[in-house]
């Protein structure tokens, strides 16, 4: 009788068992409908579009310098590919401007021109703080950025019966 005893407990066991997971299936059909009831709820009021991928952030603009033709000229470029010059100017002093334009490509003779007497005689390496006014597009937006920057140049020449010519050397952020 202790076999048919134990046997009839196990059956009641699992049967409790079966209760059980009969009570979580029923709960999660309720959860489940009480979402849908919500989300059906909420459908009638204009949500707008669902935004999936994240805008572009816009990268400030930053300009490179590269010397060309043996110091003869400064290529100022936006460091970032993205964006387009559409003009440059290069402000010496408070008054000295050197409209360089959307190529991005600055004589030293209209440096020289624009330096005047403000130009270091000194050997060497010489360089002079200028601002920079940007006007560039990002990403079809017009944009613009002004910044500090140091142009290097030299002298080159002079001696007894020659002239003396600028040379560039460098551009840096200043």
């Amino acid at each position: 009788m202790s076999e048919s005893q134990s046997a009839e407990e196990k059956r009641k066991s699992r049967l409790r068992w079966v209760t059980l997971g009969e009570s979580i299936a029923i709960s999660a059909l309720v959860v489940s409908a009480v979402g849908v009831w919500i989300s059906w709820k909420d459908g009638d009021k204009p949500s707008g579009p669902t935004k999936i991928v994240e805008e572009r952030q816009t990268v400030p603009l930053a300009l490179r310098g590269k010397v060309q033709d043996e110091g003869k000229s400064l290529e100022i470029a936006p460091a970032n590919s993205d964006h387009a010059l559409q003009s440059l100017n290069v402000i010496i002093g408070s008054n000295s401007v050197v409209d360089v334009g959307s190529s991005g490509e600055m004589s030293a003779s209209d440096f020289e021109r624009a330096l005047g007497d403000k130009a270091a005689d000194g050997k060497g390496v010489n360089r002079v703080r200028v601002r920079i006014d940007a006007k560039y597009l990002d990403g079809g937006t017009d944009k613009s950025a002004s910044g500090s920057y140091v142009i290097a140049y030299k002298w080159e020449g002079g001696g007894l019966f020659g002239g003396r010519s600028l040379r560039f050397t460098g551009l840096t952020r200043g």
